[in-house]
Parts: C-alpha cells; sequence; structure tokens
C-alpha cells in the first residue's frame, strides 16, 4: 500500500488572507450587562417608575453594543416603551395621584442623561 502524505496549511485559505490584508476584522467579545433602576419624585418618592437598561461590554468596559433601555409597568411589569405606558391603566389613581404621575413622566421624558443613568444608576431622583 502506498502512502499518500498530505499536508494541512500549506497554502492560505481565503480568509486567511484576507485576515492579513486586513479586510476582516477580529470580533472582539463583549458580554452582556443589565441595570435594573427606579426613577422617583423628590416631592413624592413613593412615586416610582422602574428601569431597565441592557448592554454589551468589551473587557475594557467600552459599549459595544448600544443600550436597550425600557421601562416596567407599575403593576404588572410587562416591558413598556415610554414612561407613560408603565403608568397605563392603573385605575387607583384620583385626579391628585395622576398629577403626580403625569409630573413624574414628563420629567423623565425631559431627563438629559437617561440612558447613562438607565445604564449606571440604581435610583435616580427627579
Amino acid at each position: 500500500m502506498e502512502n499518500i502524505g498530505a499536508s494541512v496549511g500549506v497554502f492560505p485559505t481565503q480568509e486567511q488572507k484576507e485576515a492579513e490584508e486586513g479586510k476582516i476584522e477580529e470580533e472582539e467579545e463583549y458580554h452582556m450587562m443589565r441595570n435594573d433602576m427606579v426613577f422617583y419624585l423628590r416631592e413624592f418618592p413613593e412615586c416610582q417608575i422602574s428601569g431597565v437598561a441592557e448592554w454589551g461590554e468589551d473587557s475594557q468596559g467600552d459599549n459595544m453594543k448600544e443600550p436597550d433601555t425600557y421601562f416596567r409597568h407599575i403593576l404588572t411589569g410587562q416591558r413598556c416603551e415610554t414612561p407613560w405606558a408603565a403608568i397605563a391603566g392603573v385605575a387607583e389613581f384620583n385626579e391628585h395621584h395622576e398629577e403626580i404621575w403625569e409630573t413624574l413622566c414628563m420629567r423623565i421624558a425631559n431627563h438629559q442623561n437617561i440612558e447613562q443613568d438607565m445604564c449606571y444608576e440604581k435610583r435616580v431622583e427627579l
């Protein structure tokens, strides 16, 4: 029986050639991060809306994946895209409480560093 020798890796693959030429960038690994937090009113600390941020960071702590931010409904815990959706359908609101919740929603919507705070803070007083 004849011995046929085969060598592996003698000729670079197309992918190796492209990597050497800089056409393919190495993908950096990232870790999924999550922060659960609350926004609350200074005047009424019991009035709170929960927020969540999820994003990816590399080993140096740089954002690799844009943050996905959302709110949690105050009764059901379901994902909500706006603070108003997080309080929708709450039957206990009387006129006084409705004004307080509306104030909190407006302050959240007008908050300057909302994405940053949702990623790194546990409580934000508005």
